[in-house]
């Protein structure tokens, strides 16, 4: 010290500033346990082991908006692709609203059925909570639009919407043009009488009850397992693992199992969900279900999130005809990406189809190909992002009234949503987190609404189809 005084007022300054800088690029290391968080969970759903540890969870102080920290005009990365041919359902989703606009009043209808109020206003996205949805589906959902605006900075519109995050549709589509306009609702599930506006389900950024990780990388490890295990050496029958108490349709489904008497080619199990929670998940590992080389998707209480999983297996999947359906599943295109099962007689459908495959390899692996391809290609994470960016700038041009943010409101920042959440929520949140760039990757092109001769077309392939279908059985069975 005494040495350190003999030195010039520039030099000890110098010594001064670097000590401060020494001690900051230190302190993160300061307190660290050699046992950390990381250590409960199994080393393949880490992407880090010391990136979450620097989450600042100490402090609620809201994150900046990305407004004013990036260029007015960002680099962009090369020409927008084209995108998917189900983004034309986003204006089919908003067509009960075109031609009158979407007024307030049409979005408080809603409040009865919504959990959440979203309003993004200038780059920041704040949020009313109404009531908790099932598990963490709101948690999830508000974490993947925080995601949405660092993705796309600066490119989405001032806009005000409710969400309820059931399973259930909650709005009725009006019988005519001249009837009143339904609630402007977002869900995560619609069907063909109801009028909803769909949006990507939760689990696209990690289902931490089940210990299901985001879908980015469990895309990838899918994929990877695709790979490992080629089509010719899974086992030759119909699978489907689940929980039946939700919905009759999947008790009945229970009675296609092999018996002594009767083998419907089909292998079902029951998924006993307290059971999985006690033995720490071990047994519903999504990436060890791709062992048949057929799949079945079945309703749940009504669409089901396993809908992604089971098609992106390779394997052909055994689709039983539903009247639900999500953002990206009315792109699927019966015989060409799945094989479409008569709900009121399952069990002679599913051995059909599976003799049929025996003597079909190359016509059921081809369609096995596609529907994993769709899932993986189509719906990556970067498509959902386009969706949800096309989907939300197309509602926001319908608002006729200025969003505001409600008293009640909090504003949405990576530490308000993470730093509550348990160990592997935070884990998965730090997975999906998008990293903010000064360069953007466009969003693909939203295609033009579909024509009258189009839409009839498309639902006149879908149901011969199915009617094709349900003749080769007949002619089979007879």
């Amino acid at each position: 010290m005494k040495q350190m005084m003999n030195f010039g007022p520039r030099t000890r300054m110098l010594l001064l500033v670097s000590f401060l800088l020494a001690s900051i690029v230190a302190l993160p290391w300061i307190g660290k346990s050699s046992t950390s968080v990381d250590s409960f969970w199994p080393a393949r759903w880490w992407a880090g082991r010391d990136e979450l540890a620097d989450w600042a969870c100490s402090s609620s102080r809201p994150t900046p908006s990305l407004k004013g920290l990036i260029s007015a005009a960002p680099l962009v990365t090369g020409p927008a692709q084209q995108c998917p041919d189900f983004f034309k359902w986003i204006h089919e989703d908003l067509r009960p609203w075109k031609e009158t606009g979407i007024t307030r009043e049409m979005v408080e209808k809603g409040r009865p059925s919504a959990h959440f109020r979203v309003v993004i206003i200038a780059g920041r996205v704040y949020v009313e909570t109404f009531a908790r949805c099932y598990q963490t589906r709101d948690v999830f959902t508000q974490w993947g639009i925080l995601q949405l605006l660092s993705r796309f900075p600066c490119q989405i519109p001032d806009l005000e919407l409710l969400f309820n995050c059931e399973d259930l549709p909650m709005t009725v589509r009006p019988s005519n043009a001249s009837a009143p306009r339904p609630a402007a609702l977002f869900q995560y599930c619609g069907s063909n009488s109801s009028a909803v506006i769909i949006f990507p389900d939760w689990s696209f950024w990690g289902w931490a009850e089940v210990n299901i990780r985001p879908w980015g990388r469990l895309a990838m490890e899918m994929k990877a397992a695709n790979q490992r295990k080629r089509w010719r050496d899974r086992e030759p029958y119909a699978f489907w693992k689940g929980n039946p108490w939700v919905d009759p349709g999947r008790q009945d489904l229970l009675k296609c199992n092999v018996t002594d008497s009767e083998d419907w080619n089909a292998r079902l199990y029951v998924q006993d969900w307290i059971a999985e929670w006690k033995g720490g998940l071990k047994g519903s590992n999504v990436l060890d279900q791709c062992t048949h080389q057929y799949k079945i998707y079945i309703d749940g209480q009504t669409w089901s999130v396993s809908r992604k999983y089971i098609l992106a297996c390779d394997s052909p999947t055994l689709v039983v005809e539903t009247p639900y359906y999500d953002f990206f599943s009315r792109g699927l295109s019966p015989l060409r990406h799945f094989w479409p099962v008569r709900a009121n007689d399952k069990c002679p459908a599913i051995k059909y189809v599976v003799d049929w495959g025996r003597r079909h390899q190359s016509e059921v692996q081809e369609m096995g190909k596609k529907g994993s391809s769709f899932m993986l290609e189509e719906v990556s994470m970067d498509r959902v992002y386009d969706y949800m960016l096309h989907s939300l700038t197309e509602y926001a041009r319908l608002l006729k009234f200025k969003p505001v943010v409600p008293e009640a409101a909090v504003e949405l920042t990576r530490e308000v949503l993470a730093c509550p959440a348990d160990a592997l929520g935070r884990k998965f949140m730090q997975e999906s987190e998008v990293k903010s760039s000064a360069v953007v990757v466009p969003p693909c092109s939203l295609p033009p609404p579909m024509k009258p001769e189009e839409m009839k077309l498309l639902l006149a392939e879908r149901v011969n189809a199915t009617r094709l279908v349900e003749r080769w059985e007949k002619q089979h069975f007879q």
